[in-house]
């Protein structure tokens, strides 16, 4: 499964808003979890299966939780069983697609 989720604090009292402290620590739950994962501006993916998947968010929300005194969670899930190495595999699927347009 593929795994999009992006965590934020509120109430962190910060004049800037900004919360790079907060994402930097939820990322870096992730990346010591060792599943693939990629984060963009918007969003951190993760592929596993659900207890390793839901595992990670928990400890990346927990990471964020003493940033503030709310924590906001978007979450969305691909759920494909039977399929490994999607978080790659998709996106070369879709540059092919391009790729057949040109």
């Amino acid at each position: 499964m593929l795994v999009a989720f992006s965590i934020a604090p509120s109430g962190t009292g910060r004049e800037d808003g900004s919360v790079s402290d907060a994402v930097a620590a939820a990322v870096r739950a992730v990346r010591e979890s060792g599943l693939p994962n990629r984060t963009d501006a918007m969003f951190t993916t993760i592929e596993g299966d659900w207890d390793a998947c839901f595992d990670v968010v928990k400890r990346a929300t927990e990471a964020v939780a003493p940033f503030g005194s709310r924590v906001s969670l978007v979450l969305k899930a691909d759920i494909r069983p039977g399929r490994e190495g999607e978080l790659d595999a998709k996106l070369e699927r879709l540059e092919a697609a391009l790729s057949d347009e040109s």
